[in-house]
Protein backbone atom coordinates (compact mmCIF):
# COMPACT_ATOMS: atom_id res chain seq x y z
CA UNK A 1 0.00 0.00 0.00
CA UNK A 2 1.31 3.47 -0.94
CA UNK A 3 1.95 5.60 2.17
CA UNK A 4 -0.28 8.65 2.59
CA UNK A 5 1.19 12.15 2.57
CA UNK A 6 0.65 12.62 6.36
CA UNK A 7 2.41 9.31 6.97
CA UNK A 8 5.31 10.39 4.80
CA UNK A 9 5.47 13.79 6.51
CA UNK A 10 5.62 12.19 9.95
CA UNK A 11 8.23 9.68 8.80
CA UNK A 12 10.38 12.40 7.25
CA UNK A 13 10.26 14.58 10.35
CA UNK A 14 11.20 11.62 12.54
CA UNK A 15 14.33 10.96 10.47
CA UNK A 16 15.85 14.17 11.79
CA UNK A 17 15.45 12.60 15.23
CA UNK A 18 18.08 12.82 17.91
CA UNK A 19 21.20 14.96 17.66
CA UNK A 20 23.15 12.41 19.72
CA UNK A 21 25.46 10.85 17.17
CA UNK A 22 22.76 10.27 14.56
CA UNK A 23 22.28 11.69 11.11
CA UNK A 24 20.56 10.60 7.96
CA UNK A 25 21.73 10.79 4.39
CA UNK A 26 19.40 12.37 1.87
CA UNK A 27 20.53 11.67 -1.73
CA UNK A 28 19.33 14.11 -4.38
CA UNK A 29 17.33 13.04 -7.45
CA UNK A 30 16.27 14.98 -10.54
CA UNK A 31 13.65 12.74 -12.17
CA UNK A 32 11.58 9.62 -11.58
CA UNK A 33 14.31 7.26 -12.78
CA UNK A 34 17.01 8.64 -10.51
CA UNK A 35 14.59 8.78 -7.57
CA UNK A 36 13.56 5.14 -7.98
CA UNK A 37 17.18 3.99 -8.23
CA UNK A 38 18.09 5.96 -5.10
CA UNK A 39 15.14 4.46 -3.25
CA UNK A 40 16.16 0.97 -4.39
CA UNK A 41 19.67 1.62 -3.06
CA UNK A 42 18.19 2.02 0.41
CA UNK A 43 17.45 5.72 0.87
CA UNK A 44 14.93 6.49 3.61
CA UNK A 45 13.99 9.78 1.93
CA UNK A 46 14.81 11.64 -1.26
CA UNK A 47 15.56 15.29 -1.95
CA UNK A 48 15.33 16.92 -5.34
CA UNK A 49 18.17 18.98 -6.77
CA UNK A 50 17.18 22.12 -8.65
CA UNK A 51 20.41 21.94 -10.64
CA UNK A 52 19.67 18.41 -11.80
CA UNK A 53 16.06 19.20 -12.64
CA UNK A 54 17.19 22.30 -14.56
CA UNK A 55 19.82 20.42 -16.57
CA UNK A 56 17.37 17.61 -17.35
CA UNK A 57 15.07 20.26 -18.84
CA UNK A 58 17.87 21.89 -20.84
CA UNK A 59 18.30 24.89 -18.54
CA UNK A 60 21.20 26.24 -16.49
CA UNK A 61 20.96 26.13 -12.72
CA UNK A 62 20.13 29.36 -10.93
CA UNK A 63 16.38 29.95 -10.73
CA UNK A 64 15.77 29.29 -14.43
CA UNK A 65 12.92 26.88 -13.68
CA UNK A 66 9.31 27.93 -13.46
CA UNK A 67 7.11 26.81 -10.60
CA UNK A 68 5.14 24.62 -13.03
CA UNK A 69 8.26 22.87 -14.31
CA UNK A 70 9.61 22.21 -10.84
CA UNK A 71 6.25 20.92 -9.60
CA UNK A 72 5.90 18.54 -12.55
CA UNK A 73 9.25 16.97 -11.65
CA UNK A 74 8.37 16.74 -7.95
CA UNK A 75 4.96 15.23 -8.64
CA UNK A 76 6.40 12.53 -10.90
CA UNK A 77 9.04 11.64 -8.34
CA UNK A 78 6.48 11.42 -5.52
CA UNK A 79 4.30 9.15 -7.65
CA UNK A 80 7.24 6.85 -8.40
CA UNK A 81 8.65 6.23 -4.91
CA UNK A 82 7.21 5.31 -1.53
CA UNK A 83 9.74 7.15 0.64
CA UNK A 84 9.21 10.81 1.63
CA UNK A 85 10.31 13.48 -0.85
CA UNK A 86 11.48 17.00 -0.06
CA UNK A 87 11.61 19.61 -2.82
CA UNK A 88 14.30 22.13 -3.63
CA UNK A 89 12.21 25.21 -4.48
CA UNK A 90 15.19 27.53 -4.92
CA UNK A 91 14.00 31.09 -4.10
CA UNK A 92 10.30 30.22 -4.14
CA UNK A 93 9.59 31.09 -7.81
CA UNK A 94 7.67 33.97 -9.28
CA UNK A 95 9.10 37.19 -7.87
CA UNK A 96 10.01 35.35 -4.67
CA UNK A 97 7.64 37.39 -2.52
CA UNK A 98 6.05 35.85 0.58
CA UNK A 99 2.86 35.34 -1.44
CA UNK A 100 4.84 33.57 -4.18
CA UNK A 101 6.51 31.32 -1.61
CA UNK A 102 3.15 30.48 -0.01
CA UNK A 103 1.70 29.53 -3.39
CA UNK A 104 4.70 27.35 -4.16
CA UNK A 105 4.33 25.60 -0.81
CA UNK A 106 0.65 24.92 -1.39
CA UNK A 107 1.48 23.39 -4.77
CA UNK A 108 4.37 21.35 -3.31
CA UNK A 109 2.05 19.94 -0.65
CA UNK A 110 -0.56 19.18 -3.32
CA UNK A 111 2.10 17.29 -5.27
CA UNK A 112 2.72 15.08 -2.23
CA UNK A 113 6.12 16.36 -1.09
CA UNK A 114 6.68 16.76 2.64
CA UNK A 115 9.49 19.29 2.82
CA UNK A 116 11.18 22.17 1.05
CA UNK A 117 14.56 23.85 0.85
CA UNK A 118 14.26 27.64 0.58
CA UNK A 119 17.30 29.75 -0.34
CA UNK A 120 18.10 33.20 1.07
CA UNK A 121 19.86 34.44 -2.06
CA UNK A 122 20.31 36.24 -4.27
CA UNK A 123 19.14 39.57 -2.94
CA UNK A 124 16.78 41.89 -4.75
CA UNK A 125 19.20 44.75 -5.47
CA UNK A 126 22.18 42.91 -6.83
CA UNK A 127 23.30 41.76 -3.39
CA UNK A 128 24.29 38.12 -2.85
CA UNK A 129 21.68 37.54 -0.13
CA UNK A 130 18.29 38.82 0.94
CA UNK A 131 18.11 40.83 4.12
CA UNK A 132 17.33 38.46 7.02
CA UNK A 133 13.99 40.20 7.61
CA UNK A 134 12.95 39.54 4.01
CA UNK A 135 13.75 35.86 4.34
CA UNK A 136 11.96 35.69 7.66
CA UNK A 137 8.79 36.94 5.98
CA UNK A 138 9.12 34.31 3.26
CA UNK A 139 9.69 31.52 5.79
CA UNK A 140 6.69 32.67 7.83
CA UNK A 141 4.57 32.53 4.66
CA UNK A 142 5.83 29.02 3.94
CA UNK A 143 5.07 27.98 7.52
CA UNK A 144 1.54 29.28 7.27
CA UNK A 145 0.91 27.51 3.99
CA UNK A 146 2.49 24.22 5.03
CA UNK A 147 1.73 23.79 8.73
CA UNK A 148 -1.42 21.73 8.34
CA UNK A 149 0.44 19.24 6.15
CA UNK A 150 3.38 19.03 8.57
CA UNK A 151 5.78 20.46 5.98
CA UNK A 152 9.44 20.42 7.03
CA UNK A 153 11.06 23.76 6.13
CA UNK A 154 14.82 23.55 5.61
CA UNK A 155 16.05 27.15 5.43
CA UNK A 156 19.22 27.54 3.42
CA UNK A 157 21.86 30.02 4.58
CA UNK A 158 24.21 30.84 1.71
CA UNK A 159 26.80 32.95 3.52
CA UNK A 160 29.58 30.39 2.97
CA UNK A 161 28.42 29.21 -0.46
CA UNK A 162 28.41 32.75 -1.84
CA UNK A 163 31.45 33.93 0.10
CA UNK A 164 29.58 36.79 1.76
CA UNK A 165 31.67 39.26 3.74
CA UNK A 166 35.08 38.62 5.22
CA UNK A 167 35.86 35.02 6.05
CA UNK A 168 36.30 35.71 9.77
CA UNK A 169 32.74 37.02 10.04
CA UNK A 170 30.91 34.28 8.14
CA UNK A 171 30.29 32.01 11.12
CA UNK A 172 28.60 34.72 13.18
CA UNK A 173 26.55 35.91 10.20
CA UNK A 174 25.44 32.37 9.43
CA UNK A 175 24.33 31.78 13.03
CA UNK A 176 22.57 35.16 13.15
CA UNK A 177 20.59 34.37 10.02
CA UNK A 178 19.90 30.80 11.06
CA UNK A 179 18.43 31.82 14.41
CA UNK A 180 16.27 34.45 12.71
CA UNK A 181 14.98 31.86 10.24
CA UNK A 182 14.17 29.38 13.00
CA UNK A 183 12.28 32.11 14.86
CA UNK A 184 10.22 32.63 11.68
CA UNK A 185 9.27 28.96 11.46
CA UNK A 186 12.14 26.98 9.91
CA UNK A 187 12.51 23.39 11.13
CA UNK A 188 16.09 22.93 10.00
CA UNK A 189 19.03 24.92 8.68
CA UNK A 190 21.00 24.08 5.53
CA UNK A 191 24.51 25.54 5.24
CA UNK A 192 26.07 24.55 1.91
CA UNK A 193 29.68 25.42 1.14
CA UNK A 194 31.19 24.38 4.50
CA UNK A 195 33.59 21.43 4.59
CA UNK A 196 35.83 22.31 7.56
CA UNK A 197 35.10 19.91 10.42
CA UNK A 198 35.72 22.48 13.15
CA UNK A 199 33.32 25.01 11.61
CA UNK A 200 30.68 22.34 11.03
CA UNK A 201 30.91 21.24 14.66
CA UNK A 202 30.59 24.81 15.90
CA UNK A 203 27.53 25.38 13.71
CA UNK A 204 25.86 22.20 14.95
CA UNK A 205 26.47 23.24 18.55
CA UNK A 206 25.21 26.78 17.99
CA UNK A 207 21.88 25.72 16.44
CA UNK A 208 18.85 24.28 18.22
CA UNK A 209 17.51 22.60 15.08
CA UNK A 210 18.99 19.95 12.76
CA UNK A 211 21.93 21.15 10.67
CA UNK A 212 22.04 20.02 7.03
CA UNK A 213 25.47 19.88 5.38
CA UNK A 214 26.02 19.37 1.65
CA UNK A 215 28.72 16.74 1.35
CA UNK A 216 31.28 17.13 -1.41
CA UNK A 217 34.94 16.48 -2.04
CA UNK A 218 36.92 17.55 1.00
CA UNK A 219 34.03 17.22 3.44
CA UNK A 220 34.26 14.80 6.38
CA UNK A 221 32.65 11.36 5.83
CA UNK A 222 29.12 10.81 7.07
CA UNK A 223 30.25 9.06 10.25
CA UNK A 224 32.35 12.04 11.29
CA UNK A 225 29.58 14.48 10.38
CA UNK A 226 27.29 12.52 12.68
CA UNK A 227 29.82 12.77 15.51
CA UNK A 228 30.02 16.52 14.89
CA UNK A 229 26.27 16.79 15.47
CA UNK A 230 25.07 17.14 11.87
CA UNK A 231 21.43 16.05 11.58
CA UNK A 232 21.17 15.64 7.83
CA UNK A 233 23.56 15.15 4.90
CA UNK A 234 22.65 15.80 1.28
CA UNK A 235 24.81 15.93 -1.85
CA UNK A 236 23.19 18.58 -4.06
CA UNK A 237 23.90 17.92 -7.75
CA UNK A 238 26.83 15.54 -7.12
CA UNK A 239 25.01 12.36 -8.21
CA UNK A 240 23.65 14.16 -11.27
CA UNK A 241 27.17 15.29 -12.21
CA UNK A 242 28.49 11.75 -11.81
CA UNK A 243 25.81 10.42 -14.16
CA UNK A 244 26.49 13.21 -16.66
CA UNK A 245 30.20 12.30 -16.68
CA UNK A 246 29.36 8.62 -17.26
CA UNK A 247 27.09 9.49 -20.19
CA UNK A 248 29.79 11.68 -21.73
CA UNK A 249 32.48 9.03 -21.33
CA UNK A 250 30.35 6.27 -22.81
CA UNK A 251 29.23 8.38 -25.77
CA UNK A 252 32.74 9.73 -26.44
CA UNK A 253 34.23 6.23 -26.42
CA UNK A 254 31.57 4.93 -28.79
CA UNK A 255 31.87 7.86 -31.18
CA UNK A 256 35.65 8.21 -31.19
CA UNK A 257 36.85 4.63 -30.93
CA UNK A 258 33.85 2.48 -31.71
CA UNK A 259 34.32 0.47 -28.51
CA UNK A 260 31.96 -0.23 -25.63
CA UNK A 261 34.06 -0.66 -22.49
CA UNK A 262 32.26 2.16 -20.68
CA UNK A 263 28.98 0.29 -21.14
CA UNK A 264 30.16 -2.88 -19.45
CA UNK A 265 29.23 -1.95 -15.89
CA UNK A 266 25.69 -0.79 -16.56
CA UNK A 267 22.64 -2.14 -14.77
CA UNK A 268 21.03 -5.05 -16.61
CA UNK A 269 17.93 -4.36 -18.66
CA UNK A 270 15.89 -6.77 -16.54
CA UNK A 271 16.99 -5.13 -13.29
CA UNK A 272 16.26 -1.65 -14.61
CA UNK A 273 12.88 -2.59 -16.00
CA UNK A 274 12.01 -4.38 -12.80
CA UNK A 275 12.43 -1.19 -10.79
CA UNK A 276 9.33 0.19 -12.44
CA UNK A 277 7.16 -2.92 -12.54
CA UNK A 278 3.68 -2.41 -11.11
CA UNK A 279 1.28 -4.79 -9.50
Amino acid sequence: MMPTTPDRAAAFRSLHGSRDGETFVLPNAWDAMSARIIEHAGARAIATTSAGVSWALGRPDGQSLTRTEMLAAVRRIVQTVQVPVTADVEGGYGAGTPDDVAETVREVVSAGAVGINLEDGPGRRGTPLLEPEEQQARIAAARGAGSEAGLFINARVDVYLRGVGVESGRFDETVRRARAYVAAGADGIFVPGVVDASTIGRLATALEVPLNIMARSGAPPVGELARLGVGRVSVGPAITLSVMRSIHQAAAELLSGGTYDALADGMSFAEANGLFATG
